[in-house]
C-alpha cells in the first residue's frame, strides 16, 4: 500500500472520528455545529482514482448520518461537493488546477492560506456543502432566511475549525 493511499485512509478515520466524537457535541447556539468532516473531500488528491474518491465521499456522509441520524443528508451533500469539486478547482485555480494538489503530505497545504485560490476554494466547497446539507434538512424554500442563517454561520465555524486542523496536523518543515 503506497503512502497516498494510506495517508488518505488515515485522514478519513481520522476526521469521521473528530466529527462523531467531538465536534457532533459542539452545539452553539442551539444550531451551530462545526463540520470539518469535508477536509477529507477538499484535500484529497486530485489526481487519484476518481470512482474510488465518489464512494469513500458517499461513505463519509453516510457514516455521519448513521451516528447523527439525519437519514442521507450528509452523504448527499458530500456527494454533490465532490461532483462539483473538479469545477470549483478549474474556478478557483485555473486550468493548471492539477499542479495545486491540496495534500497534507505536501508543502501546498502549509501556503494553503495565504493564497487567495486556496481560501477561496476552501470557503466555494464549505458553502455549497452547506447549503446542500441545509437545504435538505430543512426542504421548504419559505425558510430561505433559516437557511441562509444557518449556512453563514455554521461556515464560519468550519471555516474556523478547518483552518485550526490543519495548522495542527501540518507536516513540520524539514
Amino acid at each position: 500500500m503506497n503512502s497516498i493511499v494510506l495517508s488518505n485512509i488515515t485522514r478519513f478515520v481520522a476526521l469521521l472520528a473528530a466529527q462523531i466524537l467531538v465536534f457532533n457535541n459542539i452545539n452553539l447556539f442551539s444550531f451551530i455545529t462545526p463540520y470539518p468532516y469535508i477536509l477529507f473531500i477538499i484535500l484529497y488528491p486530485s489526481e487519484s482514482n476518481k470512482p474510488l474518491f465518489y464512494l469513500s465521499s458517499f461513505l463519509l456522509g453516510l457514516s455521519i448520518d448513521m451516528f447523527e441520524n439525519s437519514g442521507g443528508i450528509h452523504a448527499a451533500a458530500c456527494l454533490i461537493l465532490a461532483f462539483c469539486r473538479p469545477s470549483l478547482l478549474k474556478f478557483s485555480f485555473g486550468i493548471s488546477y492539477h499542479y495545486h494538489n491540496l495534500n497534507l503530505n505536501k508543502k501546498v497545504t502549509h501556503e494553503l492560506f495565504k493564497s487567495t485560490e486556496s481560501f477561496g476554494y476552501l470557503i466555494l466547497c464549505i458553502v455549497i456543502q452547506h447549503i446542500v446539507l441545509f437545504s435538505l434538512e430543512i426542504f421548504r424554500f419559505n425558510f430561505f432566511l433559516d437557511i441562509l442563517l444557518r449556512t453563514v454561520l455554521t461556515t464560519v465555524a468550519t471555516i474556523l475549525t478547518s483552518i485550526l486542523i490543519i495548522y495542527l496536523i501540518k507536516p513540520s518543515k524539514k
